[in-house]
């Protein structure tokens, strides 16, 4: 019991109050009537000493029947009502974890890695579920079953009470035993499972690669590792429980055979009736299963306990990038003017500066292009402008906005930004490219499409708009998922634009197209980072950046003639092209 949490147990189930109430209620009535059945056993068999009729015998019977499917129903009321509150609290608390990991920050997901948050989200509250529903149950009713029945064998007869149970503690230690030994294997096997559907997912994405190296029979050897692990677990977990049930059916056989012995005597010393024997036996039978339940509970409980607060940590934590306490309103269109004052961006765990003291202004309209050496902090500065990473506050402007005092929700309207690697939904073009606007309307998805330079390869799709994408935009090209991507941000209509290399998979001709198309309104602000300067060399002006610093800015024909890190990547960039052409 290390670590119980009674006050979030107390808080998951406050808001089913009223069900739990009732469902306590329900089952205190039905261990009320399976005391009370027995007890009128007893009295009928003790009757029958004194003669009776036919007609006797069936209204006798008619009214036991009658109490035990009256228990029955209000045992089925009962376990409604508990098991109920226990699904609604997985629904709620799922809910609670989603919509909670949607404020996180991207970079939360990689660092906890997603396969751990997914377990927490459905295995980890599969368990809580399981302790506030049917461990709850359990507990609740084997404590009635024990508070109302001892007292009643009691009332028969106190040495046989205790002699009949005596065996008990032993059912309860072997459950507690295996059942540990079930939940291990249990978790193993469901593991195992997972690493099986694991392997099939990465298979299917990668079925290209599988094909390209010849790798298949490397992936079914993978795939029969796997599959015989979860065939070994699944036989280990089947070997215990079929070890344990008939060692709990001996055990309650032994109980029971242990009592018939030492009533038989009670019998014959004429201390003991033959309706109190068969009360007894019905008793003793009544206890067994919340005993050997019990085992299994208390390994449920303890998981549950785990569970409860992995999913906890979740919850109690808090983004890294969040609202300001005071954010400002934005009062007017924003134009897209962006100044970055001394801005200096530091990983978590690194040593030195990302962005180290960057400054810059750029002009509401202008296209500019920033380049620079791998690692130099290009695509740092894209997601500090997005907020996708902490921006100290005073260093980052739209307008004369901080990044830092806007609510997030404006910030990111008003800036979009379209990284390298667009990640597209597994539905149909037209719904990812509304996705930022789901009730654009197709005139809407087409001009956004127009833009982007997507129109002709729409045409040619047999479906249209309609064609579906598949898993992260499978079917469609490295430059067609680039450009959905951008439909996507071009139809948001934000007033300042970040192109994280985005346009990396799109030739020189089409990337000068779509730069052009979206420069004809005027009306917005692009930040293009790009590898390729022969693109950059269209832009307004460009901004160089080294080792997190601003080293050189202007327009491609005055940096080309001056000694620099502009002119090094220029130099390198047209030998590379050379080299290509020549081979």
């Amino acid at each position: 019991m290390n670590g119980f949490r009674l006050d979030l147990i107390v808080r998951y189930l406050r808001p089913h109050k009223r069900n739990l109430f009732l469902g306590a209620l329900a089952l205190v009535f039905v261990n009320m009537l399976s005391v009370a059945i027995p007890m009128e056993v007893k009295r009928i068999v003790d009757d029958l000493k004194t003669g009776f009729s036919i007609n006797q015998v069936l209204e006798q019977a008619i009214w036991i029947i009658g109490l035990a499917t009256l228990m029955g129903l209000v045992r089925l009321i009962s376990r409604q009502l508990v098991f109920g509150v226990g699904r609604q609290v997985e629904v709620d608390l799922r809910q609670r974890l989603f919509d909670h990991m949607l404020t996180q920050e991207p970079g939360w997901v990689q660092e906890i890695g997603s396969g751990e948050v997914i377990s927490r989200a459905t295995s980890d509250v599969e368990n809580i579920r399981r302790l506030l529903g049917f461990t709850i149950l359990s507990l609740t009713n084997t404590a009635l079953a024990y508070g109302f029945t001892l007292p009643a064998m009691i009332a028969i007869d106190p040495w046989l009470t205790f002699a009949s149970i005596a065996l008990y503690p032993v059912m309860l230690g072997t459950v507690s035993l295996f059942g540990g030994r079930m939940v291990k294997q249990r978790r193993r096997q469901q593991e195992s499972l997972a690493k099986l559907s694991e392997l099939i997912q990465e298979d299917l994405s990668g079925i290209s690669a599988i094909k390209i190296y010849g790798q298949e029979a490397a992936e079914g050897r993978a795939f029969k590792e796997l599959n015989n692990n979860y065939r070994d677990s699944a036989i280990g977990l089947a070997r215990t429980a079929s070890t344990l049930f008939p060692l709990l059916q001996g055990i309650s056989s032994i109980s029971l055979l242990l009592l018939i012995a030492l009533g038989s005597g009670q019998l014959e010393k004429g201390t003991l009736t033959i309706g109190g024997l068969v009360a007894l036996i019905l008793y003793v039978e009544r206890l067994v299963f919340p005993t050997a339940l019990l085992g299994f509970t208390l390994n449920t409980f303890q998981v549950g306990q785990v569970s409860l607060k992995r999913v906890e940590d979740i919850l109690t934590r808090r983004p890294r990038i969040e609202n300001a306490n005071k954010t400002v309103k934005i009062k007017k269109r924003v134009l897209g003017r962006i100044q970055a004052r001394n801005l200096s961006v530091r990983y978590k765990n690194s040593t030195r500066n990302v962005l180290d003291k960057l400054s810059f202004s750029i002009e509401p309209g202008e296209l500019v292009a920033v380049v620079g050496p791998i690692g130099c902090g290009k695509t740092t500065l894209a997601r500090a402008l997005g907020r996708m990473i902490e921006v100290p506050k005073g260093q980052l402007f739209i307008d004369e906005y901080d990044v830092v005092e806007l609510k997030l929700e404006d910030l990111r309207k008003n800036v979009a930004c379209v990284p390298q690697e667009g990640y597209l939904f597994t539905s149909t073009l037209a719904e990812n490219l509304r996705y930022g606007d789901p009730k654009a309307s197709i005139e809407n998805i087409e001009t956004s499409a127009n833009q982007a330079k997507l129109m002709d390869d729409v045409r040619a799709f047999p479906d249209g708009f309609n064609t579906l994408v598949g898993e992260r935009g499978i079917t469609l090209s490295g430059g067609q998922r680039q450009r959905t991507a951008l439909g996507r941000a071009l139809l948001v209509k934000s007033p300042v634009i970040v192109l994280d290399d985005a346009l990396a998979s799109v030739d020189n001709k089409t990337a000068s197209g779509i730069l052009a198309s979206i420069r004809e309104q005027r009306n917005r602000t692009i930040l293009m980072i790009s590898h390729q300067l022969s693109a950059a060399a269209a832009c307004d002006r460009i901004l160089v950046l080294e080792n997190g610093r601003l080293v050189q800015q202007g327009k491609h024909d005055v940096l080309i003639k001056v000694e620099g890190t502009y002119k090094r990547l220029w130099e390198r960039e047209k030998a590379v092209e050379k080299l290509d052409s020549v081979t």
